[in-house]
């Protein structure tokens, strides 16, 4: 069979791309033929997936999330470029992985767009997981050329966070964005309230229940100072409220993540030639349900009639529940390795292992 090897991540063990190669050994031991097609849905992970797929990798250095220089890069195919938060502004930037819920800023993010549009791209897709700020994009609309004034008219500093946002009384707009900016995004939280940006992501990036209260006030004010018309929009308080700021500030479309990214991977071209897919990701649970990567795979081959294999660090979804994704063989690299910190030492022995199980025991 021609099979199309299309998993995620498996988070602190393998990147996409090597699980994919893992996936491939098995498969080639078995006669098949492979075409390699590692996915993302917007966040860690999603540059690559697109270097995967024939993109350019463009390397730059940027501002963390707290203004340290890390090394990042995009993805640029023609005049399109993908942008990944998470890789030079996310939580996983964090020096010593210290949470820094008032100070950590998008200011990054807005750098490494900068450098693709100076680059000449007139499309930029941005993938928006992994968020270390609740900043309302402030930190990326000030790279991106605008001006947040405080009540004198003093411009503040780059790299405003989201403890920042009380100062601010006016903005000037950033300038020369006119690309196309479209945003891979699979959450629909408001910016404000109990189910907005703060009250919802804050305690993952530190914040108390105080803190939730003064960071949703704080983007409550921004929103008063920017426009409050789409305060209530889906995806509005993505990534610490980036979503709001992206959309009301420089015209962003948010979509799906998957289907998204999906469309930059050519990926339903790639499901028209395989008889067989097989995705994965490191854990098969309800939230893979709702909208990740491997369901969004799985939805798309059973539309076209070609069945899918997943393969997983752990399953917690019934049979029945995997079959109604259209998932019809699972196998778990924790089945064969019970021990947590050996499998993830030896994920891609353990992927190669259980995919080569799961080709003998379904038919």
């Amino acid at each position: 069979m021609h099979v199309l090897v299309a998993p995620d991540k498996f988070k602190g063990s393998l990147p996409a791309v090597e699980v994919a190669e893992a996936i491939a050994r098995a498969l080639t031991d078995h006669g098949h033929t492979v075409e390699l097609c590692p996915i993302a849905d917007g966040g860690d992970g999603t540059v690559d997936a697109a270097v995967a797929a024939g993109f350019d990798r463009c390397a730059l250095t940027a501002s963390g999330p707290t203004g340290e220089p890390v090394d990042t890069s995009f993805a640029r195919s023609g005049d399109t470029a993908v942008v990944e938060l998470a890789d030079v502004c996310g939580l996983v930037r964090l020096p010593g992985g210290v949470l820094e819920p008032y100070a950590a800023s998008s200011y990054g993010l807005g750098e490494v767009v900068r450098a693709a549009l100076d680059a000449g791209v007139r499309r930029v897709v941005l993938g928006l997981g992994g968020s270390a700020s609740t900043d309302g994009g402030a930190g990326l609309a000030q790279a991106l050329g605008a001006a947040l004034r405080d009540a004198d008219g003093a411009v503040l500093p780059p790299g405003t966070g989201g403890g920042g946002l009380p100062a601010v009384a006016t903005v000037d707009p950033p300038s020369g964005t006119a690309a196309e900016i479209e945003v891979a995004c699979d959450v629909d939280n408001p910016l404000l309230g109990p189910y907005g940006a703060a009250a919802v992501y804050g305690p993952q990036k530190g914040a108390g229940p105080e803190d939730v209260t003064t960071l949703d006030a704080a983007l409550a004010h921004w929103a008063d100072v920017v426009g409050r018309e789409l305060v209530e929009e889906p995806g509005a308080g993505a990534a610490g409220g980036a979503g709001f700021g992206l959309m009301t500030l420089l015209g962003a479309r948010l979509r799906p993540g998957f289907d998204l990214v999906a469309e930059l991977l050519g990926f339903d071209d790639r499901l028209a030639r395989a008889a067989l897919v097989i995705t994965g990701e490191g854990r098969l649970d309800a939230q893979t349900l709702r909208g990740k990567g491997p369901a969004g795979v799985a939805a798309r081959a059973r539309a076209a009639g070609v069945p899918v294999l997943a393969v997983a660090g752990r399953v917690d979804l019934a049979p029945d529940e995997l079959a109604g994704a259209g998932i019809v063989g699972s196998a778990a690299l924790l089945d064969l390795e019970p021990d947590l910190d050996r499998a993830q030492a030896h994920a891609a022995e353990l992927v190669t292992r259980s995919v080569d199980q799961l080709l003998r025991t379904t038919r």
